[in-house]
């Protein structure tokens, strides 16, 4: 899958925080078109002012050549606006947002510019298999049962099998940097995972005492 235009340029640091997060690749421009591939979609935000915001949005969804979906990126003080300016985007998500929504509805936006999963859009170790694209996770071939806060735990420990993390930095790269949620938080979502994994995949996820979780087997 192609890259996500971001702008303005340089983009916001939540913004760029939750594409890396969602493992989006991206780039920044205000600039036409100059990629070598084509972009599969963008996120405007407001930051660089609202009215270039509406014109960089109109503009990348009325390209003649590969025009793109756009996700707006407002605070609310702005959402009065968004009525008269239907055509400049198709989603939006006001800011502060927490790094799940904004996922959702990103990916949301794509999908209907994807075809079929590719590799890139799956995460598959031994009989897990999680589709980036749909949100869905399968275990031996079962459909899985996760809310979004289970997925996105389990697809963040499964990116990184062997690596260890504590249950703080769980909570500031899943839950997000603005989610003040103790450490029992995580306890509860792992216990959780587990259970829908079954006892057979259980151990998928490994507790390293004193320190935190893994998945998968240790890289030592």
């Amino acid at each position: 899958m192609g890259p996500i235009v971001v702008s303005p340029d340089p983009p916001p640091d939540d913004v760029v925080r939750c594409l890396d997060m969602a493992g989006c690749r991206w780039v920044a421009s205000t600039a036409p078109r100059v990629a070598d591939e084509p972009w599969v979609g963008a996120v405007v935000s407001t930051e660089g002012g609202i009215d270039a915001a509406f014109d960089i949005g109109r503009s990348l969804r009325h390209d003649e050549q590969h025009a793109v979906p756009v996700l707006l990126v407002v605070r609310g003080s702005e959402l009065a606006l968004l009525a008269d300016h239907p055509d400049a985007f198709d989603d939006f998500c006001v800011a502060p947002f927490h790094p799940v929504e904004f996922e959702a509805r990103l990916r949301h936006l794509l999908v209907h510019t994807v075809s079929a999963p590719s590799g890139d859009e799956l995460i598959t170790s031994g009989p897990l298999v999680l589709n980036v694209e749909t949100y869905q996770a399968q275990i031996d071939g079962r459909l899985l049962d996760l809310t979004y806060m289970e997925y996105a735990l389990l697809k963040f420990l499964a990116s990184s099998p062997g690596r260890v993390f504590t249950r703080e930095a769980l909570l500031s790269q899943v839950w997000g940097y603005e989610y003040y949620g103790g450490a029992r938080t995580v306890d509860v979502h792992i216990r959780r995972l587990r259970a829908k994994l079954g006892e057979e995949h259980a151990a998928l996820i490994q507790t390293v005492r004193s320190v935190g979780y893994r998945f998968g087997e240790s890289r030592w």
